[in-house]
């Protein structure tokens, strides 16, 4: 299967990824950072790592510079191992092409702009559009079932921030975390702010997996702590909730401000992202007492 994007879209994987390898071999084609939440998640599917030229955020599409040997040579690995189905959970010609030159006999995803030719097994895009939708409807097709998220109890008052995120335009000011974190203190919660930097993704999860609650913005960390079980409250900006919320139970979030051009992927029109910039402490501390409270009922 192919899930060549970044953290939270690889953690939204997991679950498939986890029922998939308990029914047969699985190979992941991945980015190399795949490897600490196989361990930990799903440690019997084998990472084929592969960066991707196109899911960088700038110049993807300079093709002289793109890794063309270290695809080849990919591929040629993929060749060797005879997979009889290749699955894709987004509506990606790219994703397509690369099942079919990979040689994968049963190839199962979303169509768009006529890859269906692609795709022997072409899927109708799941009624509810969020990504994990997508990997149920994949599971369905193959006839597994993916396990509802059950929780246990976080009775305690360990809060962790995460104030980075893989683009500038999903940022939420970093002195405005410092606000927030010092009204959560002054509220009686035990809070660790953590970021991006100085830290890897073994000690991330650990860190997380210490949490009772996490905050954050619309980045992997939140899918991250959910997977974990952590009830997450993200950020959002110019990102959808409907379309990239974090998979828990109790996730509750702060939509950006409106913009017209909303959703936004990979840069912003403005020359800064008013939508999560117009957020204030105010807001999101309103909005964030309730989700505690409620929280703190439930646990």
């Amino acid at each position: 299967m192919l899930e060549l994007w970044g953290l939270g879209d690889l953690a939204l994987a997991m679950p498939f990824l986890r029922e998939a390898s308990l029914r047969t071999r699985v190979t992941l084609l991945a980015k190399a950072h795949a490897g600490p939440l196989l361990a930990r998640f799903a440690p019997g599917v084998e990472l084929v790592p592969l960066t991707a030229p196109w899911t960088a955020f700038r110049g993807k599409y300079r093709f002289l510079r793109w890794p063309w040997r270290e695809l080849r040579r990919t591929l040629h690995v993929l060749r060797a191992q005879h997979h009889g189905v290749g699955v894709s959970a987004r509506r990606d010609p790219r994703d397509h092409l690369l099942l079919a030159l990979a040689g994968v006999r049963r190839r199962i995803g979303f169509p768009r702009i006529g890859t269906s030719r692609l795709l022997t097994s072409p899927l109708p895009a799941p009624g509810h559009p969020h990504r994990a939708d997508y990997w149920r409807a994949l599971a369905t097709a193959l006839g597994h079932q993916l396990p509802a998220i059950t929780p246990s109890p976080r009775p305690g008052r360990r809060i962790v921030i995460h104030v980075g995120a893989g683009h500038p335009v999903r940022l939420w000011p970093a002195e405005r975390f410092a606000e927030l974190a010092a009204l959560l203190r002054g509220a009686g919660w035990e809070v660790a702010v953590v970021s991006d930097a100085g830290s890897d993704l073994d000690t991330l999860l650990d860190t997380l997996t210490g949490a009772d609650r996490f905050i954050g913005n619309d980045s992997g960390p939140g899918h991250l702590a959910a997977l974990l079980g952590v009830p997450t409250f993200t950020i959002f900006g110019p990102q959808l909730p409907e379309l990239f919320s974090p998979q828990h139970p109790q996730a509750s979030w702060i939509e950006g401000t409106p913009c017209p051009h909303r959703p936004c992927f990979d840069a912003c029109r403005f020359a800064v992202p008013h939508c999560i910039r117009n957020i204030s402490v105010d807001d999101v501390w309103g909005k964030l007492r309730g989700w505690l409270d409620k929280e703190e009922t439930l646990a």
